[in-house]
């Protein structure tokens, strides 16, 4: 049995309308917004550092503070946010945004900055559920395709051009502008949701429990991801990664996470949500193992390495509107996964270049897996999103971006794993690197292509019941 999210709201819920296509720009705002804030921090970490007189290790924190939280939050917040209302949810996170932008801006010290930039991030959380399910409630059903590849396409593209347009700022006005050029974005989604968006349900506090189930996923998160980068000194280290295990599972036998896995037992939305995470995964995977590999063992510039790898973003943007109308016309399954195919054969075409890789043999395999991604993430989310019970859309939303996050983040701890499981120093790493990156995407074809079993009757509503 398949849900459709588009007809009934439930109570704490607001009823857009029809289409309200200023709302789909404000989430594809908000998505580029957020996802540039997500690497934007990197190329500045340095002058962090001297500015405010710590360590390089201890400026790290400047970036970790922000994507740590949006990580450990993005499942709680889903839960919250099925309960509270769109419009005051909205408002609120994308003021807190903002305002933390602002004082991260003008710490004094570092203890100000972490503080600021955790705050950030928790606000952020909230942000990535709110951008899919705002789109999807924007809009008639028929339309759906078009408006969800808005944030799903200026969401990837703020991360990849985050690097760029963060040292662009740091060389003219220091590294208190990579904070501030958010705030730009945050008051034009604030006045332009202030003025469309009908007045709803105040917000509620978030229960106490949700501390807890946050703490336990970004705990298994971080025992999965640490053993991942230590493996290329050390392969046994990847053993530790089974120390993820005890805090997932707790956390997926309390009432916190058993409405989450309730949920995705709707049709298709397992496989779904694999598919996104194994192309974020190939995407992660490739963009560190190309970037590196040209600057460090082809001796390319910085600047001509940029250019390059901007291909992909270039392809991306401009196969994304596409993806969406053609999800409208043909039906999402099969725009996404032919998405994906595209992807997977962008990057299996790069696997067999040699050491004198050209830029121009790499820039077009990667425009060709910039087109596939680009076809493939409006349709892909709209599919799930469709699929999701009309009272807990904010849980689904939730879910794919903590599938996409989760891929992000571990596409290049996977790709630094098996480069230094087979030699970096002679060519072999950067092979199995992208040969890794290839075989993730490759997964995501059938996952999406499939339909998954239909699921036995609403098994999510008596499990949120029981969990009530």
């Amino acid at each position: 049995m398949t849900h459709q999210g588009s007809g009934t709201e439930q109570p704490g819920h607001m009823a857009l309308g029809e289409d309200r296509w200023p709302l789909v720009a404000v989430a594809g705002v908000l998505a580029f917004m957020a996802m540039l804030d997500m690497n934007i921090v990197n190329v500045a970490l340095v002058d962090i550092a001297d500015g405010l007189h710590v360590s390089a290790a201890t400026a790290q924190w400047a970036a970790l503070g922000y994507q740590l939280p949006v990580v450990a939050l993005l499942l709680p917040a889903g839960r919250w946010l099925d309960g509270v209302g769109m419009r005051s949810a909205l408002l609120v996170c994308t003021a807190g945004f903002g305002l933390c932008s602002a004082l991260a801006a003008a710490a004094p010290w570092m203890a100000w900055l972490i503080a600021a930039r955790l705050a950030q991030g928790a606000f952020g959380a909230a942000l990535f559920v709110l951008m899919p399910v705002l789109a999807m409630r924007s809009v008639r059903p028929e339309l759906r395709g078009r408006a969800m590849s808005v944030p799903a396409t200026l969401g990837p593209l703020g991360a990849v051009t985050g690097p760029a347009v963060g040292g662009l700022l740091l060389d003219h006005f220091g590294w208190h502008a990579v904070f501030l050029v958010k705030l730009p974005f945050c008051l034009l989604a604030l006045a332009v949701a202030w003025r469309v968006m009908p007045r709803d349900a105040r917000l509620r506090r978030p229960e106490r429990r949700s501390a807890v189930d946050a703490l336990l996923v970004a705990s298994g998160v971080a025992a999965l991801l640490l053993p991942l980068t230590l493996a290329a000194d050390e392969p046994a280290r990847l053993g530790l990664a089974l120390a993820a295990i005890p805090p997932l599972w707790w956390w997926l036998s309390r009432s916190g996470g058993r409405p989450v896995t309730g949920v995705l037992r709707v049709s298709g939305l397992f496989r779904a949500h694999g598919a996104v995470l194994a192309l974020a995964a190939g995407f992660a995977a490739m963009h560190y193992v190309v970037a590196l590999h040209l600057q460090r063992d082809d001796g390319v510039s910085a600047t001509t390495t940029g250019l390059v790898v901007l291909a992909f973003p270039l392809g991306m943007g401009v196969a994304g509107p596409f993806g969406g109308r053609l999800a409208d016309r043909y039906g999402a399954r099969p725009v996404a996964a032919a998405g994906a195919a595209l992807t997977a054969a962008g990057l299996l075409l790069l696997v067999p270049l040699g050491d004198g890789w050209s830029p121009w043999d790499v820039a077009w395999r990667l425009a060709l897996a910039g087109v596939g991604m680009g076809l493939n993430g409006g349709p892909i989310q709209a599919l799930v999103m469709s699929a999701a019970p009309p009272d807990r859309t904010a849980t689904v939303g939730s879910t794919v971006q903590f599938a996409r996050s989760l891929g992000f983040t571990l596409g290049p701890a996977l790709a630094t794993a098996v480069s230094g499981l087979t030699g970096p120093g002679n060519g072999n790493g950067v092979h199995a690197g992208l040969a890794l990156a290839a075989a993730a995407a490759c997964l995501a074809v059938p996952l999406v292509a499939l339909p998954g079993r239909p699921p036995a009757p609403l098994p999510e509503q008596t499990t949120d019941a029981a969990c009530a």
